[in-house]
């Protein structure tokens, strides 16, 4: 009966072990995956997390492979290193691919290019133009074109000295092309080039890349992409290396989570200037008017993100100072108006915008737009309390001695010369040169020590304009 029972079990395993193999064979043959990143427009903050993001989900499904899609115009350096690094950090092989057709990945873009395992590009796309741009003037610290004959002769004849070379920029250019050549020989590409974009800021057009060896190949879709790349093998990290099976691989588009969308959001210039001022302003507000709490909440929240945009981006210190110089002396303008503590805040202010961010990559610019109509709101603010100020040194006296006299008050007692009386929504103690009677309105015609004089309304006759 055992012998029987451990036949059958035998006979069932091996039925199903006969059975799973094919649909084992054709479930890890139909279970290879490429993953698409996405970059449109320039690269910053919200981008690298993004970018970061995807590769981790990527080697956690064990993606045969991700294609990083490119449309940029550049960027910032910070956020381009910090791809660079979790590309080359990647167990999964990154294809970068510049599409589709018209897109570009100029400047930090072309770094990533040159950083991914394999570089492609669709037809009618560029790369290239990578030198990286300095605020407040051209491109200092790179080689000059050929001098002409003009210049040579200048040189010659002593009437012009030689250039000084900007350390600063000239630095920068140095490591951005120890940097692109470094990606270049690790990936077998033409470093010459690669340095040419940088120095001179050089671009190619998808098929001229491939002919210089800049790129692996030109694909017209993402379809041919996967086709084209199907049996390479390639170098990850670690030194292992991975031979692509991609002909039949299933596409999928990682999107960007929220903390990615967020930071897209705020880590724009304007979007972080606005939110710095509206979270000043709310604070004010809130100390000025306590127990408003709606705009000391609010202000804190835009107050706090707008420091965290802010701490993510190249930004100048000074300029920031000057911004809160310039808000410090327009909110002592508005509590005591002297027009230039007002004016000192608007100029302060507008310097410190224009000086607040260091760098001019795209998408990274504070709007001309933005300053002029904030600077604007300065200006109407300050009219607004001056004019208020005006109004209010013209109109009648509200506060103090005179502004009681004339005011009517109703006798609560009275006894001889002195009692009290009721005006203006309080108890005062009163006292007069006639006698009155409980109930009846006086005039106050002056006060002296807390205590009102008053005395009886005059009578207006007919021939004085009043009534009897």
């Amino acid at each position: 009966m055992q012998t029987v029972r451990a036949t059958l079990v035998a006979a069932a395993t091996a039925v199903a072990l006969v059975v799973s193999s094919p649909a084992a064979s054709a479930g890890e043959a139909n279970s290879k995956l490429a993953l698409t990143i996405s970059v449109d427009g320039a690269i910053g903050p919200a981008t690298a997390r993004y970018v970061k993001d995807a590769l981790t989900k990527a080697s956690e499904r064990h993606a045969e492979v991700v294609v990083l899609r490119m449309n940029t115009p550049g960027g910032l350096s910070t956020s381009m290193r910090e791809i660079i690094a979790d590309v080359l950090a990647s167990r999964v092989p990154v294809v970068g691919y510049v599409a589709p057709s018209g897109a570009h990945a100029a400047s930090a873009g072309t770094y990533i290019l040159y950083a991914t395992h394999i570089a492609a590009m669709a037809p009618g796309t560029n790369l290239g133009a990578a030198t990286p741009v300095q605020i407040g003037g051209p491109l200092p610290g790179l080689p000059d074109a050929t001098p002409d004959k003009s210049d040579k002769e200048k040189k010659d004849g002593g009437d012009q000295q030689p250039k000084t070379k900007d350390a600063m920029t000239a630095k920068a250019t140095n490591d951005a092309v120890a940097l692109i050549r470094s990606l270049a020989e690790l990936r077998g590409r033409n470093a010459d080039w690669a340095e040419k974009a940088v120095r001179e800021a050089a671009s190619l057009s998808a098929n001229a890349a491939l002919q210089a060896n800049v790129i692996d190949l030109v694909a017209r879709d993402q379809a041919e992409l996967l086709r084209q790349i199907d049996g390479r093998v390639v170098e990850v990290a670690g030194g292992d290396t991975r031979h692509l099976a991609t002909r039949e691989a299933a596409r999928e588009a990682v999107d960007p989570g929220w903390i990615s969308r967020l930071l897209r959001v705020i880590t724009d210039p304007n979007v972080a200037f606005i939110l710095m001022l509206v979270g000043i302003y709310g604070l004010i507000f809130e100390l000025s008017s306590p127990g408003a709490v709606a705009p000391g909440v609010i202000g804190t929240i835009c107050l706090l993100l707008g420091l965290y945009a802010l701490n993510m981006l190249p930004i100048n210190y000074a300029g920031l100072g000057l911004i809160l110089l310039g808000i410090t002396l327009l909110v002592i303008e508005a509590f005591n108006p002297t027009v230039v503590l007002g004016l000192g805040g608007i100029i302060a202010f507008v310097l410190g915008a224009v000086m607040l961010f260091e760098i001019e990559a795209p998408g990274f610019r504070l709007s001309w737009p933005v300053i002029g109509i904030t600077a604007a709101m300065f200006i109407g603010l300050i009219l607004v309390v001056l004019g208020s100020l005006r109004r209010a040194r013209r109109g009648p006296i509200r506060l103090g001695a005179q502004a009681m006299r004339g005011l009517s008050a109703e006798i609560l007692d009275w006894s001889e010369s002195e009692g009290h009386v009721f005006t203006q929504g309080e108890r005062w103690q009163a006292r007069g040169t006639e006698a009155f009677k409980p109930g009846e309105v006086v005039e106050v015609a002056n006060i002296v020590d807390l205590t009102l004089v008053v005395r009886r309304r005059p009578v207006l006759t007919v021939a004085e304009g009043g009534s009897l």
